[in-house]
């Protein structure tokens, strides 16, 4: 089995916890970025720009990717514009369609062409990879964020999806994929098997990269051991 220094896939952390950040920045496997509006909500932030640039100036010189909130396209743009001005290391995510179902395609195409790198996300089909790379092809740098971990909640085995996905971005140089919203370790060597680039990693996943190679004969008694320490402590009584 290989190990976490083998991995020829990227992880990156994906969250909008500052402390949390900060520990994985000082790990150096840890190779960029994520967040979204979703998990700064749920991290308590409520000045965007200020919390993106504190992060910015303590994580300068790795990938990070902050995701406008418009809903409409013209202000979708004015957002990506602004943000993109923050930092060097910036990817402006982009969803792939608004509410309305419309697709952000052309103005990702547009931004792109104005040399601002993206993270088109929250994809799921190959439907939706096959226009982001025709419309991002020769533009600036491009992540395709395919949310595998939510195709495998329907019951769906994203693997052969994520696999044809990689066949697809070998036609525009300047794109990266990512194996998003993964829902257990194994989905890191899925990703990486398949040719995946990047897989963005919570930390709650990320702690059980200490359990990588650990002897399986081991890990069935320590759950042993816990069962019974549980059941003592618990107080129960047949």
């Amino acid at each position: 089995m290989k190990t976490v220094s083998d991995l020829k896939v990227a992880i990156f952390a994906d969250g909008a916890e500052k402390a949390g950040m900060l520990e994985m920045y000082a790990k150096p496997y840890i190779k960029g970025f994520t967040t979204n509006p979703t998990l700064m909500r749920k991290a308590g932030v409520t000045d965007y720009e200020k919390f993106a640039r504190e992060i910015l100036q303590e994580i300068p010189d790795r990938p990070i990717s902050f995701e406008v909130f418009a809903d409409d396209f013209s202000a979708m743009a004015r957002q990506a514009r602004k943000i993109a001005t923050w930092g060097k290391n910036i990817r402006v995510k982009i969803p792939i369609t608004n509410t309305r179902r419309e697709s952000s395609v052309p103005l990702c195409e547009r931004l792109t062409q104005e040399g601002i790198p993206l993270n088109v996300t929250a994809l799921f089909t190959l439907g939706q990879v096959q226009a982001v790379v025709e419309a991002v092809k020769g533009g600036a740098p491009t992540y395709v964020s395919v949310f595998a971990g939510r195709i495998a909640d329907t019951g769906v085995d994203p693997v052969p999806l994520m696999a044809e996905a990689v066949r697809h971005l070998t036609a525009a140089p300047n794109t990266e994929l990512i194996w998003a919203s993964p829902r257990e370790l194994l989905n890191i060597f899925q990703a990486d098997a398949i040719g995946c680039h990047i897989i963005t990693v919570t930390n709650d996943i990320l702690q059980k990269l200490a359990l990588v190679g650990k002897n399986l004969g081991e890990y069935s008694l320590d759950t042993v051991k816990m069962f019974s320490n549980d059941g003592r402590i618990a107080g129960f009584v047949l």
